[in-house]
């Protein structure tokens, strides 16, 4: 009760409602997204908090700088939350390029208003560099045979032209329940939005602005994500936090792990939400 949080991918505002709820009349939270539709969205859905609720259209990686600006006394914060990937609302919208499910432009930008999109990748990157990328980020087998049709296959203007191509790539979908293209569009929004690097920068970041006792949850949805929370939580609490010398030294553990195994959604939340099949949960708490 009373305390301060900051949820970094806001999103419609779904769980900065509930830790507002949880933290009674004089709990604060500061919300970060780089998407101004969901922000506008969330402006709405978290009104009933009035001033509780500062909405910034900012990326998670400026947390420390916009956490500072709140006012004094926010600082440190009682819990962070990243919701990591991209939601429902950016995953619906044709016209925002996720999914091809219908056509839409390649797009894939969490922030319209970013220089890098997912057609300039496809149709001008070359193709050893897409293969790089398509199997890195998107842990694809046959990323060069991919990358090669797609090459072959410019200019591809829509998210159904290229899930096409992918498809015939791999021979068609031979009863598979996941779409060929699912990795490729997987990899490529990753790239668009640099995730990897950011979740990868962003999580000391968080850590230094919780106060002990402070908890960070992060919720992933896929293995290159979970496998990097998991890496950085366990480094923490081993207190191997310093990994730039050159030789072993004893550190105190920075965190308690309070997730041993990430939690995941029960059947009956997969049930009513598909999307939540894939979700991890892993919470740390600093001591």
């Amino acid at each position: 009760p009373g305390g301060a949080f900051i949820d970094g991918t806001v999103g419609l505002g779904g769980h900065a409602a509930g830790l507002l709820e949880a933290t009674g009349p004089t709990g604060q939270l500061l919300g970060l997204d780089r998407d101004p539709a969901a922000l506008a969205q969330a402006r709405a859905n978290l009104a009933p908090f009035g001033d509780r609720a500062v909405l910034v259209q900012a990326s998670y990686t400026d947390m420390a700088r916009v956490a500072a600006s709140v006012g004094p006394g926010f600082l440190p914060v009682d819990g962070i939350l990243l919701d990591l990937g991209l939601s429902s609302l950016q995953l619906d919208d044709p016209a925002r390029g996720f999914a091809f499910a219908s056509a839409g432009p390649l797009d894939m930008r969490f922030d319209p208003a970013a220089e890098l999109s997912a057609s300039e990748i496809v149709n001008t990157w070359p193709a050893d560099e897409l293969a790089d990328i398509i199997y890195r980020y998107g842990e694809e087998q046959q990323s060069r045979k991919i990358a090669r049709a797609i090459a072959a296959a410019r200019p591809l203007t829509t998210t159904q032209d290229l899930a096409r191509v992918v498809e015939q790539a791999l021979g068609g979908r031979r009863g598979e329940r996941l779409h060929p293209a699912t990795r490729t569009f997987q990899a490529l929004r990753i790239a668009v939005n640099g995730e990897l690097d950011a979740l990868a920068s962003v999580l000391p970041v968080a850590l230094s602005l919780l106060k002990p006792g402070g908890r960070l949850a992060v919720i992933s949805f896929h293995s290159l994500e979970d496998r990097l929370v998991k890496t950085f939580i366990r480094r923490q609490a081993r207190g191997e936090d310093d990994v730039t010398l050159p030789f072993p030294a004893p550190f105190e553990p920075v965190v308690a792990e309070v997730t041993r195994k990430p939690l995941t959604a029960a059947e009956d939340e997969v049930a009513r939400n598909p999307r939540a099949r894939s979700a991890k949960l892993r919470i740390a708490e600093k001591l």
